[in-house]
């Protein structure tokens, strides 16, 4: 098994690690709710599961970051534009920053300079992911091997825009929670599909 291959792996897990975060750490919390409720509710200051959320969260961004750190070797040996990974890498980064000092306020609120931090790097790193598709959508549409997967990018970057869009809208709704994790979908799909593929031309 390559390097790549394993860094490829972490790739993979870290949207398998984010998902059952959300689902056993909401499963835990009886008041919970995953239609009302944001994901990052679940490691909020003062939240029940916090440290059980926050240790797959940290776990998930760092998976990722490692995996994107690789990225660009990963693909067509390291040939073409590095500026999709790096994006990925930026984007990954944030997410490992709102994990370890960013936390929700009390009750999923945003007052404090960490809460408000919070949502300013969650909407960053949505920002930087999408630009990261977007570039590896340019990068790799005459890579033999990977003209698909161009074609998977730009939708995703597109399916992905939608969702934070809407869920800009719904924001302070009672169908919040759904929604985020719609919205997350085209996302966490994404980054397990590029791990796959890393693995599979490796």
């Amino acid at each position: 098994m390559s390097i790549f291959q394993i860094l490829a792996i972490c790739g993979m897990l870290s949207p398998i690690i984010y998902t059952a975060m959300w689902i056993i750490c909401g499963h835990l919390d009886s008041n919970y709710s995953h239609i009302r409720d944001d994901i990052s509710s679940l490691f909020a200051v003062g939240a029940p599961n916090k440290r059980l959320a926050q240790s797959f969260v940290i776990t998930e961004s760092v998976l990722l970051f490692v995996f994107f750190l690789g990225l660009h070797g990963g693909i067509n040996d390291g040939g073409g534009s590095v500026i999709g990974p790096i994006l990925l890498i930026i984007s990954s980064i944030l997410g490992v920053l709102v994990a370890l000092f960013f936390p929700l306020d009390e009750g999923g609120e945003f007052t404090t300079y960490k809460g408000k931090g919070h949502i300013t790097l969650v909407v960053l790193m949505g920002i930087f992911a999408i630009a990261g598709m977007v570039a590896l959508w340019i990068r790799l549409q005459l890579v033999p091997g990977w003209s698909g997967f161009a074609l998977y990018s730009l939708i995703s970057a597109i399916a992905s825009l939608i969702g934070v869009i809407i869920s800009g809208i719904f924001a302070a709704g009672k169908y919040r929670g759904i929604i985020e994790r719609i919205m997350v979908t085209p996302y966490q799909l994404f980054y397990f599909v590029l791990g796959l593929m890393v693995f599979l031309n490796n």
